[in-house]
């Protein structure tokens, strides 16, 4: 079973073209993709959550 793909937070934003402050704010409100905390403290997303949240979004704006 191949692992997912993993995100860097700076490259998530440049994605979705966000700054990190409003990523934080919509994360704070619970809109935001899911963030995973690695042992080493790192925030990673997998793509699947990205693409998923991405959808929602657009249904949202549909």
């Amino acid at each position: 079973m191949a692992r997912p793909q993993m995100l860097k937070l700076p490259e998530v934003l440049t994605e979705i073209q966000m700054s990190r402050a409003a990523f934080y704010r919509m994360r704070a409100r619970g809109q935001a993709p899911r963030l995973q905390k690695l042992p080493n403290g790192h925030l990673r997303v997998s793509r699947n959550d990205l693409d998923a949240w991405w959808e929602r979004c657009e249904e949202r704006a549909a």
